[in-house]
């Protein structure tokens, strides 16, 4: 083993390490990409497919292999027409430069969050703000109402208004927009005291789990905010620490 590990280090170029480095970043970013999406379903489908493919050779299923030979002849195809949405999407992000960095917000705009957080907070309103890092959250924002407006404090303040048809759901923030609201989140499962968590709370740690977004929360029932990040809620969190919190977590 340590003759194989000194022969394959002299064999190797300093272009074989940078080539090795290049191909695990482009993995990676794919796997943020698709990571909470419906890109995962399919392609462990496809891997299910290559699986019975395998084995229907090495069993002699003829007629199966068969079947299974033409349709991996199209995959590049059926791969293209499933992925178009999430390869247009890693197209125009690299292209504007998101598919190298995470998304951050500007100060101001990030001010106007948390002012309107905050209020909401004084006036019980409730409140569920989402706010997309690098793992796109385009399954999402298909499932509520697309806005594509710039956020400011007025913007949320009237959207999660109890009058309102979209307060019930989530609003989805990405570089500084609303791409949408009224979005349905999927729920946190098997978590503790779960009579004491609201709706909106279970949501942003169920998001939060899937994805590396950050939910902030505001409770009309005590008039609290919380954060959620990674599946864990930070709870009861003034203006101050709100924004430490974050400025922190968007960084990262």
């Amino acid at each position: 083993m340590i003759d194989f590990l000194r022969e394959f280090e002299l064999q190797m170029s300093w272009r074989d390490a940078v080539d090795i480095l290049l191909v695990a970043f482009v993995y990676y970013r794919i796997i943020l990409m698709v990571k909470g999406t419906r890109a995962v379903s399919v392609i462990i489908g496809l891997l299910l497919i290559l699986i019975v493919y395998y084995m229907a050779g090495e069993f002699g299923f003829y007629t199966l292999h068969w079947l299974l030979t033409n349709f991996l002849g199209s995959i590049f195809l059926v791969v293209i027409i499933l992925f178009r949405r999430d390869i247009r999407k890693a197209l125009s992000e690299m292209g504007a430069g998101r598919f190298w960095r995470s998304p951050k917000l500007e100060e101001q705009v990030l001010n106007e969050l948390v002012l309107a957080l905050v209020q909401m907070a004084r006036e019980r309103i409730g409140a569920l703000v989402v706010l997309e890092k690098r793992v796109p959250l385009g399954d999402v924002t298909e499932r509520g109402v697309e806005l594509q407006a710039k956020l400011s404090k007025d913007l949320l303040l009237t959207i999660f208004h109890p009058d309102t048809p979209l307060h019930d759901g989530a609003v989805i923030v990405q570089r500084g927009l609303v791409k949408a609201a009224g979005c349905i989140l999927p729920l946190a499962v098997g978590v503790r005291h779960k009579s004491t968590l609201g709706t909106r709370h279970r949501a942003a740690m169920g998001i939060t789990e899937e994805t590396d977004a950050v939910a902030v929360v505001v409770s009309e029932e005590r008039g609290t905010i919380s954060v959620a990040i990674g599946g864990k809620l930070t709870s009861s969190l003034d203006e101050n620490r709100l924004q430490k919190v974050l400025t922190a977590a968007l960084e990262r």
